[in-house]
């Protein structure tokens, strides 16, 4: 008889209702994450991919690990960094970014707050928004008679991505919807079709780990312009007004809070102002 080598392609079996709850319940209080019946399946292949890796016969028992002290810190570290969608583009609504740029230009000929304006991309992933917001903030200062600096913050909570972000280096087809312009002037060519952001423009951004749903404990404040797209929607309604208002409270006076159309209906704040605008939900803080 020929020795079999495919058991770890074999799937494991379906989780029970009670198992499932468990990890539903586990990824809510510690993440916010929803995982719906519908996504059961997505989450049962990424917690079947990883028990093989560390061989756990079970989900019981896999839960147990991740859930015990230091080392299961540690393991529910790695899962979050499969279980947290990555996908993203360069300048990916465009609708935002000429927000963005309009935005900026009213604060310029208006005067810059006498200090280096202040970004944030919330749900960063592998940087590229964060990066984006970098070339088009240079970029409309170079334009402009302004002295002004700017620093721009990416957060996310799984650490894989944020090294990915912090090397600064994408593929060529990353790159696609990149203008030529800002390619030849932000981008340093590597060997095997790679590019890497330049060194002036990474020196603008800084990378950090950030649970969103402890934002009522992170130092981030006085932020000028908050991107926060494609994020909200992993979480439950009322959650997402919570995050809401907690990156309202981030927002400078004047400041721009940028949100993924659809992501969140009917939400108002005290100190926000809707932006008109039919391509992008936006609202920016009332000044003092």
């Amino acid at each position: 008889m020929q020795p079999r080598f495919d058991w770890a392609l074999e799937p494991l079996a379906d989780m029970s209702p009670a198992e499932l709850h468990d990890w539903q319940t586990l990824l809510e209080e510690r993440s916010g994450m929803v995982v719906s019946e519908r996504r059961r399946s997505f989450l049962q292949a990424n917690l079947s991919a990883r028990m093989r890796e560390v061989g756990a016969p079970d989900y019981a028992s896999y839960y147990r690990k991740v859930t015990s002290g230091p080392r299961g810190a540690v393991e529910w570290s790695t899962l979050m960094d499969r279980l947290t969608v990555q996908e993203t583009r360069f300048f990916r609504h465009p609708a935002s970014f000429e927000l963005l740029g309009s935005y900026l230009g009213q604060r310029i000929e208006q005067g810059t707050p006498g200090r280096p304006l202040a970004l944030w991309s919330v749900g960063c992933a592998s940087g590229e928004e964060t990066f984006s917001l970098a070339m088009a903030t240079a970029e409309i200062l170079a334009g402009r008679d302004s002295d002004g600096g700017f620093g721009v913050t990416g957060t996310d909570i799984s650490l894989s991505a944020l090294a990915k972000s912090r090397a600064g280096i994408y593929g060529a087809r990353k790159l696609e919807q990149v203008e030529p312009s800002l390619r030849e002037r932000y981008f340093l060519p590597l060997p095997d079709d790679r590019f890497q952001v330049i060194p002036a423009l990474a020196a603008r951004v800084c990378f950090a780990r950030l649970n969103v749903l402890e934002l009522a404990s992170s130092p981030i404040s006085g932020m000028d312009v908050i991107f926060c797209q494609n994020l909200l929607i992993y979480f439950r309604r009322w959650r997402r007004r919570e995050i809401l208002n907690r990156l309202a409270d981030c927002l400078a006076p004047g400041g721009l809070l940028v949100i993924g159309v659809g992501e969140v209906v009917g939400w108002q704040h005290s100190e926000l102002l809707p932006v008109a605008n039919d391509q992008v939900l936006a609202f920016t803080r009332k000044s003092l």
